[in-house]
């Protein structure tokens, strides 16, 4: 928890989530959402959203296989603020057919970058490959087990000089490439 704040207005709220599944096919569904609300009256445009009634209320269904290449891509607007909105819609199935991993990021700025796509709808897809790799057993490891699990080395955690590793991964405490 955080420290008891200043006295303050509420102004915005962005709630981004995020659900894996396993399909009975063999394949995988990583869900995002994102939603954002204002606190007070709020116009864009010729409309007014009440106070706590969503601006934009966003959702996306990637559906991966072992391999991380996506297989569909599902999007939903429930809220938008503007009615072009949806325009970006159709573009997002440039993405079937695309791995997450390396260079996921430089992906979504290909296909969907500036006025291909949306801001939060990149916002979603960037996040997402995390939550596939938390989602999907066996991810985050190589199957040469010779090799160490991705995530060593990312964070202070996970430093193979650490701890941790020393703990939980003896066999690549001091590890180097």
């Amino acid at each position: 928890m955080l420290t008891t704040p200043q006295a303050r207005t509420p102004l915005h709220s962005r709630e981004i989530s995020f659900n894996g599944y396993a399909r009975d096919d063999g394949l995988w569904d990583i869900e995002g959402r994102l939603r954002d609300t204002k606190s007070h009256l709020f116009t864009t445009g010729s409309r007014t959203w009440a106070p706590g009634e969503a601006i934009h209320d966003m959702w996306i269904r990637v559906t991966l296989d072992t391999q991380f290449i996506i297989q569909d891509i599902e999007v939903s607007m429930k809220a938008h603020p503007h009615p072009e909105c949806p325009e970006v819609v159709p573009p997002m199935d440039a993405l079937i057919g695309a791995r997450l991993g390396k260079g996921w990021r430089k992906t979504i700025e290909t296909h969907l970058g500036g006025i291909k796509g949306c801001t939060h709808l990149r916002e979603l897809l960037n996040s997402l490959a995390t939550a596939a790799f938390q989602s999907i057993p066996g991810a985050l490891f190589d199957p040469d087990e010779t090799k160490p699990p991705m995530y060593l080395g990312k964070c202070k955690s996970w430093d193979f000089d650490g701890s941790v590793v020393m703990r939980v991964y003896p066999q690549f405490y001091k590890w180097k490439a």
